[in-house]
């Protein structure tokens, strides 16, 4: 079985619920309080043992010099872990170009020609956090790294899911599953059509049949559910596995909205912000 050598960043969207911010600079690029939401994938997918990360961009989006080595400026603060400054040491980047907003299956084709294998996919909007003994010092997520544990143990298309709360659940993909296998699939579904509350939640590891299939199902034939298409062809086939990532926070930087309370959620889930931001909260809500 080939092993997991590449990753690739979704990245391509504009991101107009958060204009204008969005309209300056990436949205990948947004602080989750001190660190940026893409250095939080880059570091995830290289703690999963990848060691190609692929970005697809769209023509508007720059990355300007992110990902420029600025080890030297670590010892400044010490505290710090010093591979925050320096997010691709270890791993090749190489960015892709997505010129027409059609869809993540057309964005990974516009990849797949620089990918051997199978592959990590990363929606870039999403940070999937382990919220177990949070320290001061960094710890990448480890949500990649159990899906592609779980592809080494079958070679078959594994997906990341997330239990999400009633009121949630027509925002998602909601999926049943028996054992680990998916059996069930549903784009948004209203709660009483819902077959759970699990949720896709932008962590794949597809196999190298992906390029062929994604020419079958293709965004002329399925419009920007390619990638759906092609999980549930897996689905079907008996072959598509899930990995319910417990023990996790999801934040998503797709609104104003949703950033702010990630902002809010994860600078109270931090030791050393953790108390004045509480002290802070509960005095301002007392006002």
């Amino acid at each position: 079985m080939q092993h997991v050598r590449d990753a690739l960043i979704v990245a391509g969207g504009l991101g107009t619920r958060m204009f204008p911010i969005s309209a300056i600079q990436p949205k990948e690029t947004l602080p989750l309080v001190d660190v940026p939401l893409l250095t939080h994938l880059v570091m995830e997918a290289k703690n999963a043992g990848v060691t190609r990360l692929h970005i697809i961009l769209s023509p508007r989006k720059n990355l300007g010099d992110f990902l420029t080595d600025r080890s030297d400026m670590a010892s400044m603060r010490p505290e710090l872990d010093a591979a925050l400054f320096n997010i691709t040491k270890d791993i090749e980047i190489f960015t892709h170009i997505q010129h027409e907003a059609k869809g993540i299956g057309n964005a990974l084709q516009c990849a797949l020609h620089a990918v051997e294998g199978p592959m990590l996919v990363l929606l870039g909007d999403n940070v999937l956090m382990d919220v177990h003994s949070p320290t001061t010092a960094f710890e990448p997520s480890t949500a990649s790294r159990r899906l592609v544990e779980q592809f080494n143990e079958h070679g078959h298309a594994t997906v990341g899911l997330m239990e999400v709360p009633e009121d949630q659940v027509s925002q998602y993909g909601i999926v049943s599953m028996t054992g680990s296998t998916i059996t069930g699939m549903v784009e948004k579904p209203t709660l009483s059509e819902a077959p759970s509350r699990m949720a896709l939640c932008g962590r794949y590891v597809f196999p190298d049949s992906t390029q062929a299939l994604l020419e079958e199902y293709s965004f002329e034939r399925c419009g920007d559910l390619q990638t759906i298409a092609l999980q549930e062809h897996w689905m079907n086939e008996g072959t598509l596995q899930g990995v319910l990532l417990d023990e996790m926070q999801w934040y998503d930087s797709g609104s104003p909205l949703l950033w702010l309370q990630a902002q809010v959620d994860h600078a109270l889930r931090r030791p050393e912000y953790s108390q004045p931001m509480r002290t802070w909260l509960q005095a301002r809500l007392n006002d």
